[in-house]
């Protein structure tokens, strides 16, 4: 099974359609590729218009939703790789991915929401999507959503 293919079998477990318009919320680009180097701006779990997820995390979002949520929005760099380059195939590494989590006060397991990223670039990827990562608790995010993600890939040389 090639990596687009993982990406369909994984994305539609999650009730996301890879080939959707990834929408934004700003004069921004969500992907910037620079020489071999992929930027994805942060990407909150939303699923056309809904953001999923929306509330805070050990509070009104459990740690399986939270970690859900964080798989969601690496579908979503995902599709924009693949839409950006025709394949994921063109997935040469991934150095880094940082994970903002909407957190109550007392809430401590970033990292373990951080999994749900970590799990689907693993499930896509293979060997390819290990990486390195941050993950930090913050106050709020946009759309008022639990999650948001953002990454940075390598590209094969075209």
């Amino acid at each position: 099974m090639t990596r687009d293919d993982k990406l369909r079998e994984i994305a539609a477990e999650f009730g996301f359609n890879p080939d959707e318009e990834i929408k934004i919320g700003g004069k921004y680009t969500p992907i910037l590729v620079d020489g071999n180097v992929a930027y994805i701006a942060g990407q909150i779990p939303r699923v056309g218009e809904t953001v999923r997820f929306v509330g805070v995390v050990g509070d009104s979002i459990s740690l399986d939703e939270a970690r859900r949520a964080a798989g969601t929005s690496t579908l979503r760099a995902l599709a924009l790789i693949k839409k950006s380059c025709g394949t994921l195939d063109a997935i040469q590494a991934v150095p880094r991915i940082t994970v903002f989590v909407r957190s109550a006060p007392d809430f401590t397991m970033q990292s373990e929401v951080a999994d749900g990223a970590s799990d689907v670039l693993y499930s896509v990827l293979g060997d390819v999507g290990i990486h390195t990562r941050t993950s930090v608790g913050v106050l709020q995010l946009p759309k008022g959503a639990s999650i948001e993600v953002d990454f940075i890939f390598t590209l094969r040389p075209a």
